[in-house]
């Protein structure tokens, strides 16, 4: 009896895993594109919001910085004149020269006193004691008000020559004066008015000082060290984090003071452009004057300087910003 013998086809073994893998990178490629597509569904009104409120008037009145649009021609009128804009600022402009130094000034002096403010003030209140949380409450209310028209009236009465002030000072025999009517003291006053609003970068201070570990205050009262070498020692150290980035947002908000500027002064800048502020220059210039093309180079320049002086403070940083990983890169 022959035997016969049934011939089986080779197959591939891995055949039927390789299409398996392949269906399942597909299923897996099309799941991540819907999710994709999903997310860029749901981002779309910021994106749209961003083109529409944001992007697209920068660039606008970059191409306006370069034309002597003034609102009121009609575009027919409208002439390219290059970078004239900007050589008539720094060449011809004194009041662009002075409402920079007004500016500097009033940023660069207001800005560490508040700050200043805000450590001592954090400091008392860096405490677990009864009234504690309506002290902090009370400290953090002007705060609240932030750049309001009704505050910058109330302080302008307040420092007007029959102002509380001026009455306060009469109580113990002081001849006052109408300090927001002087050119000598206008602008001192909007900086108390600043300095006073020492709310917010306060309780950033108070949320840095909890995170002080209080083993490096034992150290150092171990090692003989009183409260004062404490604070440079230890404290300042362990802030500085919050120092900077304290710093580098009341210095873009000291720059862009406008409000009590503003108000103040009835929008001329006065007395005698004491109180000229950049920013309140680059509203006279384009909504006063209807100089929207120059209002733009304004704009576009205190935008650059702003930009360098968040890069100068962030560059100058690493020398004195110490983090508890002793990275400071």
């Amino acid at each position: 009896m022959a035997l016969t013998t049934k011939q089986v086809p080779a197959t591939n073994p891995s055949a039927p895993a390789g299409a398996a893998s392949r269906r399942s990178r597909a299923a897996s490629n099309r799941r991540r594109h819907g999710e994709g597509l999903a997310g860029y569904v749901f981002l779309s009104p910021w994106l749209l919001g961003l083109m529409a409120i944001t992007a697209f008037p920068m660039l606008f009145s970059l191409y306006l910085s370069f034309t002597n649009y003034d609102i009121l021609s009609s575009w027919e009128f409208v002439e390219w004149v290059g970078f004239q804009n900007y050589w008539d600022l720094f060449v011809n402009d004194q009041t662009f020269r002075h409402s920079v130094k007004v500016t500097l000034i009033f940023a660069f002096v207001a800005v560490p006193l508040k700050l200043a403010a805000a450590l001592g003030v954090a400091l008392l209140l860096n405490r677990e004691s009864r009234g504690v949380g309506l002290f902090r409450s009370l400290f953090y209310l002007p705060s609240l008000l932030g750049g309001s028209v009704a505050l910058a009236l109330i302080w302008r009465a307040m420092f007007s020559g029959d102002g509380a002030v001026n009455g306060f000072l009469g109580l113990f025999g002081i001849t006052g004066q109408p300090w927001v009517n002087d050119p000598a003291w206008a602008l001192e006053t909007l900086m108390v008015l600043a300095i006073w609003q020492f709310g917010a970068p306060m309780v950033i201070f108070l949320a840095g000082l909890k995170q002080v570990p209080t083993e490096l205050y034992e150290a150092a009262s171990v090692d003989g060290a009183g409260k004062v070498r404490q604070f440079f020692n230890v404290t300042l150290p362990m802030l500085s984090p919050v120092i900077f980035f304290n710093l580098v947002l009341e210095t873009i908000n000291g720059f862009q003071g406008f409000t009590a500027a503003f108000v103040i002064s009835n929008g001329t800048g006065g007395p005698v452009d004491s109180t000229m502020l950049y920013t309140l220059y680059l509203y006279e210039k384009g909504f006063t004057e209807f100089q929207m093309g120059y209002a733009s180079a304004l704009a576009w320049i205190f935008l650059l300087a702003i930009g360098l002086i968040t890069v100068l403070f962030f560059s100058t940083g690493r020398f004195w910003v110490h983090y508890s990983d002793g990275d400071n890169d």
